[in-house]
């Protein structure tokens, strides 16, 4: 009497198959949109110097992100470098050395916190706003629109947002150092009793011209970086309302994510240089 083979009671194949695609998925999903963010701004740069230049667009961009964004930068750069000289005075008056506070902070403010912060406060004000934005327009077909008009919609949308964002975020990132260095100011002087010649003078003492060079080139890389996932995100946006917050919501934490990132990696690099 010959033996009936038992069957497997689900494919081995099947099921292995299943975990590779979870597994995968993920990685892929990532390198997709990380490959249509770089083709995104691939084309943005080719048609940033093809006719016509649409300077009304580059106007609306530079005053939305530019002036729209001065006044919370500003605050927040007041409260964070308030709040980072209280943290540093404390430390320091354990070795008496309250007197290097000013160069601390402003060393501090100049390599790191201005440029992050500033580009952290950016996305989530006009970051967001321009993924929305974009977003409703590809849900309610007006970049389809304006494509059936022969007008270039990476061109007319996503160039001037991208220029504005990449040119004016080193000089808000200038201004957080400013009103952070103020804000510690007033607290490492007016509260703390520390010696304003000392204070200013370990500021000169400190910080050099590439801790400068540095705010600036975080600036215009965070900008271009931050500009260029939003405009991504809400211009490929898919889906109705949903999709639009989605898209907007995917937007800031990817540019954050990016942020930190490519801070690290600037830090590293221009830290040797």
């Amino acid at each position: 009497m010959n033996k009936v083979e038992e069957q497997p009671p689900a494919s081995a194949l099947s099921w292995v198959s299943s975990a590779v695609d979870k597994i995968l998925a993920p990685v892929l999903d990532l390198l997709d949109d990380f490959g249509a963010t770089v083709l995104l701004a691939a084309r943005a740069m080719t048609w940033l110097f093809r006719r016509p230049f649409r300077f009304a667009q580059f106007l609306t961009a530079f005053d939305f992100i530019g002036a729209g964004s001065t006044f919370i930068v500003g605050l927040v750069g007041l409260f964070t470098g308030m709040a980072f000289t209280i943290s540093t005075i404390i430390g320091f008056r354990q070795f008496s050395a309250e007197g290097m506070v000013g160069g601390v902070v402003a060393l501090a403010l100049s390599r790191e916190l201005a440029p992050v912060l500033a580009a952290v406060v950016v996305t989530a004000r006009a970051g967001s706003t321009m993924a929305s934005e974009l977003g409703n327009m590809r849900v309610t077909e007006q970049i389809d629109a304006i494509t059936t008009m022969g007008v270039s919609p990476v061109q007319y949308l996503v160039v001037p947002r991208i220029v504005a964002t990449t040119l004016l975020l080193p000089a808000l990132s200038i201004f957080f150092a400013i009103a952070g260095m103020l804000g510690a100011y007033v607290v490492a002087v007016s509260w703390q009793g520390i010696d304003p010649g000392v204070f200013i003078d370990k500021i000169t003492q400190f910080v050099e011209m590439k801790d400068l060079r540095m705010l600036g080139t975080k600036g215009v890389i965070f900008g271009f970086i931050i500009s260029t996932i939003c405009c991504k995100k809400g211009f490929y946006a898919s889906g109705g309302a949903r999709g639009v917050g989605e898209a907007t919501a995917k937007a800031v934490v990817a540019s954050i994510v990016a942020i930190f990132a490519a801070d690290q990696v600037t830090t590293t690099v221009m830290t040797d240089l």
